[in-house]
């Protein structure tokens, strides 16, 4: 299912779940430090960068091109932590 919003097209599955993707991000491989972005719907709360993935787009790519838009900061994907789902 599609449906747009102002400046956004977003996707759902096929039970109605909004797809997203985001990124854990680290400055280095002793993974020490994680970038955190504050919400944009809740400024109080600390979270890491994500948002909907668009048509055509993979995961992969919606993850890096948000920590982008949300931080600033460009980097390479590592290892996939998994994929979640809301039941």
């Amino acid at each position: 299912m599609v449906k747009e919003k102002p400046n956004s097209i977003r996707i759902y599955d096929k039970d109605g779940y909004r797809r997203r993707a985001a990124c854990i991000c680290v400055r280095s491989e002793a993974e020490a430090e994680v970038l955190l972005v504050t919400s944009s719907r809740r400024p109080e709360l600390w979270i890491v960068p994500g948002g909907g993935v668009e048509p055509e787009e993979e995961a992969s790519l919606t993850a890096t091109r948000e920590v982008l838009e949300e931080a600033g900061v460009m980097g390479q994907l590592g290892r996939c932590l998994g994929v979640f789902e809301l039941a």
